[in-house]
């Protein structure tokens, strides 16, 4: 989020095919190009437009994607899915349709507690 502008919903899906000796989570080297993105403060500090919030490691009341997730879900319940693909590109989609309601982004983080107005860097 951005003050004066709309709240928009950046994600990235990333699937895992399910199958005897495949990875069904992150690797070790995806959490290590996540934690080296997360922590480049030279290039958080070159965006104005970028804040930072840290967080305890695990506290979904203070997570907006939980707020993103509890709406996503509802509409996937009780879908037969055949193919990883299908669901992958249902999932799009919802998320998708998410990027259009940025009062209903605004709700999720709100949710949290964190400011809506001029945030600042940590």
């Amino acid at each position: 989020m951005r003050p004066g502008s709309r709240t928009r919903l950046c994600h990235r899906l990333v699937a895992h095919p399910a199958g005897k000796g495949k990875r069904r989570s992150m690797s070790e080297r995806d959490f290590i190009a996540l934690l080296d993105g997360a922590h480049q403060r030279e290039l958080i500090d070159a965006r104005e437009w970028l804040t930072v919030f840290l967080r305890p490691a695990h506290s979904p009341d203070l997570n907006p994607v939980e707020g993103v997730w509890a709406d996503v879900k509802p509409s996937l319940a009780n879908l037969a899915v055949v193919a990883l693909d299908r669901l992958e590109a249902l999932v799009r989609n919802r998320l998708k349709r998410l990027r259009y309601r940025p009062e209903t982004l605004d709700g999720f983080i709100a949710g949290t507690g964190l400011a809506l107005g001029n945030p600042t860097s940590p």
